[in-house]
């Protein structure tokens, strides 16, 4: 298979995935076991997306790849995009804590109140935001899970 067909690949592997994969994920898929190789390819479609006439971009989250929107494609079309399933109230402490990242959740309660527990317990169940113990509270942080899912 030649670099154009690899890349065809990776791109097809990225299209058809429901997450963002890691260069291992790929690798895995693509059969390319060398990964300066892998990384050349991927950064190669990377800006290939770029300078294409395209709504769509290709995103690189923690180290992993995933296909995304260019805005301002993203902000159009996002009401086609089924939303979160999870309540508004958790949305905005959600919210709080990506503006915030490594908010207190002491902090969360005293500006949201008491519901902020139900609502951690939502993030945390939909693995949007994780928790630290840092005293005699928890730091909240959101995860990669939040931002793939969100695109941020």
């Amino acid at each position: 298979m030649d670099n154009l067909e690899y890349k065809k690949l990776i791109e097809a592997a990225l299209f058809m995935s429901p997450k963002a994969l890691s260069v291992a994920d790929i690798s895995g898929i693509t059969g390319i076991a060398t990964i300066g190789t892998l990384e050349s390819l991927l950064n190669s479609l990377v800006e290939d997306y770029k300078s294409e006439k395209t709504s769509l971009q290709i995103l690189k989250i923690d180290n992993k790849y995933m296909f995304g929107l260019k805005e301002p494609y993203a902000t159009k079309v996002n009401s086609l995009a089924s939303g979160p399933d999870i309540s508004k109230g958790a949305l905005k402490i959600l919210a709080y804590v990506n503006k915030n990242n490594g908010v207190m959740q002491s902090e969360l309660v005293k500006i949201f109140g008491t519901s902020t527990y139900d609502y951690m317990k939502e993030l945390l169940e939909n693995e949007f935001v994780k928790t630290t113990r840092f005293k005699r509270s928890k730091k909240v942080e959101t995860t990669t899970k939040f931002k793939e899912y969100f695109n941020v």
